[in-house]
């Protein structure tokens, strides 16, 4: 059975990570080969699994052995994260393979495929982990791979800060996501739980099974603790800052980064806890507006930026702040959220993939990644162009296509919980949307259609870069249309598997569910205040037949529209762009800037908040705390000083100064007799 491999998923990367490391400099382009076959095979396994879970206890694969105190090492495979490992796997193969042409001839390559493979293991064992805390030491594990692979030319010195600047600010996140792991741990121990042979603290089931016991105001605090942590992985405002600069790395590891792994922990981290959100007063509250917010504030730089790698940055950001609102919106529509949530994560892992591994075709040929020097690349490129042009549609949101799909679920999902809760959501998701199909569509003009605005290399990529363009390609397009019904009822219902009960979790969250359920009314989704899970969630198969026509035709006419705006000005040329931004204009100064944002955190929150806090702190530990020592410790050796010279070592004065003291101590008794004291 393919479940007594499943450590195979993890161990293989692992052992390609050190023959690479210790034997890849000896090998055809450093090894390459193996972490491919070491995905693939753990694709494999990852496709076994899947299709023998519904015969496995509770359709889950459950494997743990005891670690120590009350904490295990184990495996959990349910719908949510076998969808996970087979996106994983999947993608990530494909850009090993893609990488074996695209580095090939890098003198560190060997290095590159070594550190490649570790990160790929990491965020597998994330994935699969069983408990949070095994979970937490992957994650950061995911966190060093990501500094090694973003910083992989680092005698660049913009690489070498770019690694730093990820690291740093991802740390925040992981401190509060470790603060979150200890409040929760404590929670637990406070319940003084009779655990049952083979059930441990800070275990996924365990956890679910015990979290209506939690105080709320403590399962708040956990919850927020926990957005920290996704927060930082996962790019949300304001830990965003360290992703578009991630960029200096190969595009590579751009595409992972941005599409299969790290990225995308954030996401299955608030996935994997949502019945701790859901149960934690107004926790997915915030997860929604930090959600929407981000979606439309990373949006809005995409419009101005020429870097073509830096432009599919911002749009991971925005899509990542997608992801989020549609886990947020599970206040509402109940657990359904998971799904809607996850599928567009697949979704976006296969046209950020196809999109970011087109552009490393274009930077491989052309030698820049100035948009505004290349210009009819797609005459001499055109299976990049049209494999990119598939990856921007879905992007985009074009109808039909996979992200079209994802993103109207969202969308309209935001628009039942604007019902019942707040619309910002909601209108936040809808500009981002319009403004996505814009700068997607601005890019791929500018680069792909016109004359060549500089002298270019003029050749297509090899087979071995395209073959894998054109696979996720496919998947861009189609998968939506083949998945999307099945993938909802599968990944939306993960936590029935653990007979979560929704309705009681609801009632600790202050959830209005009978809100909810006048919304699903009139909506696509339903939280049932009974039965036996409490918040059981109908994914859309027949239409929207209960939402208003102009929410069901409106993603249609963003995507259409956002490409007609991008047309007429960059490729039919109607509108010069300087009409609406010149290079004086503040609004355009302001995005290319980047809202300020590095200059606000470097060099007034870094340089002036917390190093003028510092130099305060050091004045304050020499003055007072060191000064107090030192003067009380100059006072004791000058006492000691004066003492000293007392012991002369001179009998003759010693006997002196006792017979003085005799007589002193005769006079004071005498004196003491005489007034009366004595």
């Amino acid at each position: 059975m393919f479940s007594d491999f499943a450590y195979l998923i993890v161990g293989l990367p692992v052992l390609a990570f050190v023959l690479c490391l210790f034997f890849g400099w000896h090998l055809p382009r450093g090894g390459g080969f193996m972490t491919v076959l070491a995905t693939f095979v753990g694709l494999i396994i990852s496709w076994g699994i899947y299709k023998e879970m519904p015969a496995l206890p509770n359709g889950i694969l459950h494997q743990s052995m005891p670690w120590f105190a009350n904490f295990n090492v184990g495996i959990l495979v349910d719908p949510l994260a076998i969808a996970m490992l087979l996106m994983i796997t999947f993608v990530v193969t494909l850009i090993h393979t893609y990488a074996n042409a695209y580095m090939d001839g890098d003198p560190g390559a060997a290095r590159y495929f070594a550190e490649a493979a570790l990160f790929t293991a990491s965020m597998l064992g994330l994935v699969y982990s069983d408990n949070l805390l095994q979970l937490f030491i992957f994650w950061e594990l995911v966190g060093l791979c990501s500094y090694l692979l973003i910083g992989f030319w680092y005698r660049k010195p913009s690489a070498a800060a770019a690694a730093k600047k990820a690291f740093l600010t991802t740390r925040v996140g992981d401190v509060l996501f470790l603060l979150g792991i200890v409040l929760l741990y404590n929670n637990m121990v406070s319940l003084n739980l009779h655990l049952a042979p083979g059930e441990y603290l800070l275990q996924f089931p365990v956890i679910y099974k015990y979290l209506a016991l939690i105080p709320p105001t403590q399962l708040t605090f956990v919850a927020l603790c926990l957005l920290g942590g996704a927060v930082g992985k996962s790019g949300q405002f304001p830990l965003h800052v360290w992703l578009p600069d991630a960029m200096e790395g190969p595009t590579t590891v751009s595409a992972m980064i941005h599409a299969a792994t790290m990225v995308t922990a954030g996401v299955y981290l608030v996935a994997r806890m949502f019945p701790l959100f859901y149960a934690a007063p107004n926790a997915l509250t915030v997860v929604a507006l930090v959600g929407a917010f981000t979606a439309l504030f990373a949006a809005t730089m995409g419009l101005t930026t020429f870097d073509i790698k830096r432009v599919l940055a911002f749009s991971t950001v925005s899509q990542l702040g997608f992801m989020m609102a549609g886990l947020g919106v599970g206040s509402v529509v109940g657990a359904a959220s998971v799904g809607i949530s996850i599928f567009h994560l697949i979704g976006h892992s296969f046209f950020k993939a196809l999109l970011f591994l087109c552009a490393g075709s274009v930077i491989h040929a052309v030698g820049t990644n100035d948009m505004r020097e290349m210009g009819g690349v797609g005459k001499y490129m055109k299976w990049t162009a049209y494999t990119m042009l598939i990856g921007g549609a879905s992007l985009a949101g074009f109808p039909l296509t996979t992200g079209f799909f994802s993103k109207d679920e969202i969308i309209v999902t935001a628009y039942e919980y604007g019902l019942a809760q707040s619309f910002i959501p909601y209108l936040f998701l809808v500009l981002a949307a319009i403004l996505t199909a814009i700068y997607t569509f601005r890019l791929w003009f500018v680069a792909f259609t016109g004359e060549p605005r500089s002298d270019y290399h003029k050749h297509e990529s090899p087979w071995l870069m395209l073959g894998p363009l054109c696979i996720l390609a496919v998947f861009a397009l189609g998968f939506g249309i083949v998945a999307q019904g099945g993938f909802y009822d599968y990944v939306g219902t993960n936590f029935d598997h653990y007979g979560v009960n929704f309705a009681e979790l609801g009632v600790i969250g202050g959830h209005a569910i009978e809100d909810a359920e006048g919304v699903a009314a009139e909506g696509e989704h339903a939280v049932a205040a009974e039965g036996e899970h409490g918040a059981a969630a109908e994914g859309k198969e027949g239409g929207d037949a209960g939402e208003p026509w102009y929410i069901q035709i409106l993603p249609i006419i963003i995507a259409l529209g956002g490409i007609l705006v991008a047309a007429l000005f960059y490729y039919l040329h109607k509108f010069d762009p300087s009409m609406i931004t010149s290079e004086r204009d503040p609004i355009r100064k302001l995005l290319l800037k980047g809202y300020y944002q590095h200059e606000i955190y470097t060099q007034w929150f870094a340089e002036k908040v917390i190093y003028g806090t510092a130099i305060v702190c050091n004045m304050i530990d020499i003055k007072i705390v060191d000064g107090a020592l030192n003067w009380i410790s100059e006072v004791i050796v000058a006492f000691g000083g004066g003492v000293r010279r007392v012991q002369t070592g001179v009998v003759q004065n010693y006997i002196t100064a006792v017979m003085l003291g005799v007589v002193v101590l005769v006079v004071v008794i005498e004196i003491a007799l005489q007034v009366g004291f004595v």
